[in-house]
């Protein structure tokens, strides 16, 4: 029966109370006779909560609060993110306070959206038995309180650890807050008890995968491990939290956590140092990260932690799939700051093998935290296809050769052919073609004469180019053949009626063609087949003739882009000693396709100077094809990569000379040649890319005027 009650009488507080305890319903408070508010007793609360989780747990991944999304900001999908620690002291809460209070507003001046700091960090981790004691428990729920009031206008995502009661056992807590508010409670799952571990003499394990309610006064606060984290303002920022040795178990939080949604994990931690465990560490969070497809941001305790038997280095690290983007130096306590790009990270989970399919019950907690395209600080590489350690570089060289080899042998074999042709510029491409066929031969215990290499010198040949293409196929043990195409090339020119002096089109592409035309004839001759040269920046950028250089019977080359055939062909100098001369002469030599007449015997065609620099289309095919990231991301990720190379204009013209070429040259690529996908990015029609040959890129060209 629906109780109900004036407004005045709240003034008798203890009767209100015995009224709650005795009723079975909600008791409803009536202002100026209209009702006005509603209260229940504590185990009718409970009961209804109860009942209203049960309902909705039975639904998957259901929302437990009635979330309403705002207008989203724009930020690019770039939220800049910190990992602090500070030198704590073991039991002095009250500084350990005032140190939290600092770093948090500190991260939160330099741009930080998400903070995070280390385990137990209000305590310290090192307190021993202390962490049984009542002052200390009652101390720490003193400062938590505190720190709400001091932390109020920090509009972030921040975490810290703190030792907390629930239902008489101690826990091991993240507390998670933002503008002064408790978002949620969350307590470690696995606790050590080896080795140098034993927290367990402390703290209760977190199993449950229940959300409960923990009561700070009258402030009631989820508690639980499925507790997602959901910027309203960018709803694909949803952050998941683990601590410390959630992170080292074979099920790992973070894989669970990325289940129920999460694309960043934080980790709140207390990793004690020792030799090799620096390196443990950075391989399971790359791993987590690969494996879950998440940014990852990873808080642990400074030296200051007691050294009676163990030591802490102060560990912070900022990673994404493709690898750790930021880390601090050991026992240097500092704010480690980056940016984590959610757009490739949702980029990546709709490519790959990716669900969110758990049966697990969660809670998705919301914030309202404005974001905008932050200052970067993370580094952009400059050319994303090459290795910067020259030694790592080195190794991937030759496995790049041998990939190419095996996949020639197998191509070969299985068609029953000892024999190949390979036209030979004196270019990059064709060297690295030359020598993985070198290589595929050798492997085969075939006759390096079975490679006929064909030089076809024509109007736009230079002296040095002939020379080189000459002195790396002798020096290699190849069969050459010099074939000078200008008679027939101005026979045919001559008899479609095109002049040698109009230096069209039609006067470069007579050349390509028939340099084809030679080549596959030749091919027919030797019983071989033509290996193409042709490289992935090329292709991307529809540079070449259709059905001239466009055209081979297998492609060597199809999936290595321009900068890292260039880097291969330098690193390859130390395992072809007889060339490394003419290797390095190769590497100097301007890009040009040699169409167009020389002057003075000096190369007149420069590729870059037409279609635009490599290093800048490499990075555009990267971030743009491969990372599927918006053009304005690119554009901004290109100015901080080449800012002290290129000026924001000629950035943003070759950024609309590579997406018009691209889409306009997708009829080349779709009836492209087999070619092995050696690298991560392939443009094949067979394999990783699918588009029509009559797709339009007119609003992304008019969308990058508009770009600052």
């Amino acid at each position: 029966m629906k109780k109900i009650i004036p407004i005045t009488k709240l003034r008798n507080t203890n009767e209100i109370s015995n009224l709650c305890r005795k009723s079975n319903y909600p008791i409803f408070v009536t202002k100026h006779g209209h009702e006005d508010i509603v209260i229940m007793s504590s185990n009718l609360y409970h009961k209804k909560d109860e009942n209203e989780q049960h309902s909705e747990s039975e639904h998957k991944n259901v929302h437990y609060n009635n979330i309403k999304m705002e207008t989203q900001d724009k930020c690019l999908g770039l939220i800049k993110v910190c990992a602090t620690n500070f030198e704590g002291k073991i039991n002095h809460i009250s500084y350990n306070e005032e140190q939290i209070v600092n770093a948090i507003l500190s991260s939160y001046n330099h741009g930080a959206k998400i903070i995070v700091l280390p385990e137990l960090c209000l305590t310290s981790y090192s307190c021993g038995d202390l962490f049984l004691s009542a002052d200390l428990l009652n101390n720490v729920i003193k400062s938590i309180k505190r720190i709400c009031k001091k932390t109020e206008n920090i509009d972030a995502f921040y975490t810290f650890g703190a030792p907390l009661i629930f239902e008489n056992k101690i826990y091991n807590c993240a507390i998670c807050m933002h503008q002064g508010n408790i978002l949620g409670i969350v307590p470690k799952s696995y606790i050590p008890e080896y080795n140098e571990f034993y927290e367990k003499r402390y703290f209760q394990s977190y199993t449950s995968s229940k959300i409960q309610t923990y009561y700070l006064d009258d402030l009631a606060i989820p508690f639980g491990t499925n507790l997602v984290f959901q910027n309203t303002r960018y709803q694909d920022q949803i952050i998941g939290v683990e601590i410390c040795e959630d992170m080292w178990v074979n099920i790992p939080r973070s894989s669970i956590l990325s289940d129920l949604g999460a694309t960043i994990i934080v980790n709140l931690s207390a990793s004690n140092e020792t030799l090799h465990k620096e390196e443990n560490r950075r391989n399971l969070i790359k791993s987590s990260c690969l494996r879950s497809n998440i940014g990852y941001v990873y808080a642990s305790s400074s030296s200051n932690e007691s050294t009676a038997e163990v030591i802490f280095s102060a560990h912070n690290i900022i990673c994404e799939p493709d690898g750790i983007i930021n880390e601090s130096i050991l026992f240097n306590h500092s704010e480690t700051i980056s940016e984590i790009d959610l757009t490739k990270i949702i980029s990546l989970r709709r490519q790959k093998s990716y669900q969110t399919s758990s049966n697990l019950e969660r809670r998705i907690i919301p914030f309202s935290s404005k974001l905008e395209i932050p200052i970067l600080t993370r580094k952009i590489k400059r050319l994303p296809f090459v290795n910067e350690d020259k030694n790592e570089s080195l190794i991937e060289a030759r496995k790049i050769l041998t990939m190419q080899a095996k996949s020639l042998i197998k191509r070969l074999t299985a068609i029953n052919c000892k024999n190949v042709v390979i036209g030979i510029s004196g270019g990059l491409d064709s060297t690295i073609s030359l020598l993985a066929t070198v290589k595929a031969f050798d492997l085969m215990n075939l006759p390096r004469s079975n490679i006929h290499t064909l030089t076809m010198p024509c109007f736009g040949t230079t002296k040095r180019t002939k020379s080189n293409a000459e002195i790396l196929c002798n020096k290699l043990n190849v069969t050459l053949k010099t074939i000078d195409i200008s008679q027939s090339v101005t026979q045919h020119l001559k008899d479609i009626d095109v002049s040698l002096n109009e230096l069209s089109i039609t006067y470069e592409n007579a050349q390509a063609r028939e340099r084809t035309q030679i080549l596959m004839d030749y091919a027919n001759k030797i019983n071989g087949i033509v290996i193409g040269t042709g490289d992935l920046s090329e292709i991307a950028l529809g540079w070449s003739t259709y059905n001239g250089d466009h055209m081979s019977m297998y492609n060597l080359n199809c999936s290595l882009p321009k900068t890292l055939i260039k880097e291969m062909c330098f690193q390859l100098t130390n395992d072809y000693p007889e060339v490394k001369n003419i290797l390095l002469d190769i590497l100097d030599t301007p890009v040009s396709p040699e169409l167009l007449p020389p002057s003075e015997n000096q190369i007149s065609q420069l590729t870059e100077d037409t279609v635009g620099p490599y290093e800048l289309h490499d990075f555009f095919l990267y971030h743009f094809i491969y990372q599927h990231l918006e053009l304005e991301k690119v554009y901004l990720y290109a100015k901080k990569a080449f800012e002290s190379i290129y000026k924001k204009e000629v950035i943003k013209k070759w950024l609309k000379g590579f997406v018009k070429r691209f889409f306009n040259n997708q009829f080349k690529r779709s009836c492209c040649p087999d070619g092995p996908k050696v690298t991560e990015v392939s443009l094949s029609p067979r394999g990783d890319f699918r588009m029509p040959s009559d797709v339009s890129g007119y609003d992304l060209l008019n969308q990058i005027d508009a770009f600052d």
